[in-house]
């Protein structure tokens, strides 16, 4: 059995509550309704009436669907053979450019391992905000320690003994513990800057 679409009658109707953004006043509900009105087997318009205001008709055109064009994947380079971690990544990481950092410094240390790009920028953003890379940064209500700030700081004993004083130690510890929990620098520095910690 055929149906057509005239066979089917729609009638919506809403309600609709108005409110004087001014004076807080509300006014008469108005009614919408839309009645298709052509009897052949498509509709091709139909008439709006609201509430006693004069009937509009409205057309229908004919419309088409088009695919959105695939993202690009995005490629990340090699894995750095002391930590595993990526390089660098295309992504626009959200942490500010970090820069050059100078020689011997902790920063200095943490480049060796992550190399530099958005994922430099990630470590440097998140540890700034932790302890300003301060080997001996201690915070006195959670016992967090160290540039990573591990909880507790004898965690990182299994990166080395000199854990407490020796900034390759931390910064090596600190760098297994985000690249297992978030897989890399700017993954703990967006759950840092959604949450405020990592």
């Amino acid at each position: 059995m055929k149906f057509g679409f005239a066979a089917i009658a729609a009638i919506g109707l809403t309600l609709v509550t108005t409110v004087d953004p001014y004076g807080g006043m509300v006014t008469q509900a108005q009614a919408f309704v839309v009645v298709p009105f052509s009897v052949d087997d498509k509709i091709s318009s139909q008439k709006l009436a609201v509430g006693d205001l004069e009937a509009e008709t409205v057309s229908l055109d004919a419309f088409g669907v088009e695919l959105a064009p695939e993202p690009e994947p995005v490629v990340e380079e090699a894995a750095d053979e002391k930590t595993g971690a990526g390089r660098s990544s295309p992504v626009s990481s959200g942490a500010p450019a970090a820069g050059t950092p100078d020689p011997g410094t902790a920063q200095a240390i943490a480049m060796e391992y992550v190399g530099a790009g958005a994922e430099f920028d990630c470590l440097v953003a998140l540890w700034n905000k932790e302890s300003h890379w301060n080997v001996y940064a201690n915070n006195a209500s959670s016992g967090a320690y160290g540039i990573p700030q591990a909880l507790p700081g004898s965690k990182m004993a299994s990166a080395g003994a000199d854990w407490a004083t020796n900034p390759d130690t931390q910064i090596r510890w600190g760098l297994g513990y985000i690249t297992g929990r978030y897989g890399s620098p700017c993954g703990a520095w967006g759950h840092s800057q959604s949450v405020g910690w990592y």
